[in-house]
């Protein structure tokens, strides 16, 4: 590894970035050390990588484990008072960096050649993307080229293949059909949306999977895109932009929020204390916090009680950002992971259901859960499953 390339690699890259070069502004205030969730773990924050590029290092930065000890939650750079682009450009260029130049886990390589190869992380057959809308009791469109749907419904990888996430995609689907909206999926045509990909810094790829989801939507016609998972949502909303993509994009819990007086009317009260997670992509990238409370706070009979970091301060699942493709390699490094902090700090609320609005953040708590010991004691549900429950339809 030649140390002045690798310099030179890093500062051309940053230059691709809209406030790329900010990184240049750091003030060493050390917010960004302070707000990661691996602060304590990794060995660089954010302002020592800025520190080590100074002088003329990146080479160590991409050689220690700090390019993967995040899991891009955003935290650092909505906090950051020079707008340095720490979480969409600073991080996904060293990462790109150490891929080229040292290394990157064995899994994440792994969910990343699954993408090239097979159109999906789990390198499953894409006949099977629709498997989950098997036994629903009413048939979920799958649309052909030229057909009409209000909504286009993107469920990405999880939502498909991972059986946790299909038991949410079921539950939105349910929610959708209950409330007569007019909704279809591509099915074995739909590909991995790719906002992973972005943030592990594998550029090259994320613009083919782009360009390629965006020829295919072009087949179809529709109102709008909803999604099931945050990230899709931030990808298909804002990073879909650059290559000339349009259309209007809503998460579920947005629809869901819009047809609440629709829903009350279905519901029957229900005996929980509630706490809910604000992921990073939904809240704190996206600004989208009132519609998940709006809906909590209609269920009847619920109480709702807020942890201590809520809304732009919630704290971070560690799946995104690839995290949840290679938590081995994560846990080789930290004591406590960062599902496992936020179910303990969930469950210091009194609330015996921890709600989220995010395939991953239902993956990642309810392993924490069965970890800490609060199993029997806090619950992980989707809020569309809390919805099914309280009408009496849960899965």
């Amino acid at each position: 590894m030649n140390p002045t390339e690798v310099l030179q690699s890093f500062e051309g890259r940053m230059k691709d970035f809209i406030d790329g070069e900010n990184f240049r502004k750091c003030i060493q205030c050390g917010i960004c050390g302070g707000s990661c969730p691996f602060g304590f773990y990794t060995d660089f924050t954010p302002r020592r990588m800025i520190t080590a590029t100074r002088a003329e290092l990146v080479n160590e930065i991409i050689e220690s484990n700090a390019p993967w000890l995040c899991t891009s939650c955003n935290l650092c750079t909505s906090r950051c008072p020079s707008r340095i682009p720490i979480t969409d450009a600073l991080i996904p260029v060293l990462r790109e960096l150490a891929m080229n130049y040292s290394h990157l886990p064995d899994e994440l390589g792994q969910a990343l050649t699954n993408i090239h190869r097979m159109g999906n992380s789990f390198g499953e057959s894409n006949r099977k993307r629709a498997k989950w809308s098997e036994g629903l009791g009413f048939d979920v469109k799958i649309l052909k080229k030229g057909e009409h749907v209000d909504y286009l419904f993107i469920v990405d990888d999880f939502g498909s293949f991972d059986l946790r996430a299909q038991e949410i995609t079921r539950s939105v689907a349910r929610l959708f059909k209950m409330l007569g909206i007019d909704f279809g999926i591509l099915g074995e045509r739909e590909r991995s949306i790719g906002d992973h990909v972005r943030l592990a810094g594998e550029f090259g790829l994320f613009e083919e999977i782009a360009r390629s989801n965006i020829n295919e939507f072009r087949n179809y016609s529709f109102e709008n895109i909803v999604t099931l998972d945050p990230h899709a949502y931030n990808s298909l909303k804002n990073e879909y932009r650059r290559y000339g993509f349009q259309s209007n994009v809503m998460h579920y819990t947005q629809i869901l929020s819009e047809r609440l007086q629709d829903l009350m009317k279905l519901m029957h009260p229900l005996n929980y204390t509630v706490t809910y997670h604000d992921p990073c992509y939904l809240g704190r990238k996206n600004g989208i916090y009132d519609e998940p409370r709006k809906i909590i706070e209609s269920i009847p009979g619920i109480k709702f009680v807020e942890m201590y970091r809520n809304r732009e301060n919630s704290y971070c699942c560690g799946g995104g950002g690839g995290g949840i493709w290679y938590d081995s390699y994560i846990r080789k490094f930290v004591k406590t992971r960062p599902a496992e902090e936020r179910v303990i700090e969930a469950g210091k609320t009194g609330a015996n259901v921890l709600l989220v609005s995010c395939p991953i953040d239902a993956i990642m708590f309810e392993d924490a859960v069965k970890v800490t010991g609060l199993e029997g004691r806090l619950r992980v549900m989707d809020i569309s499953e809390l919805i099914l429950e309280s009408i009496g339809k849960g899965v």
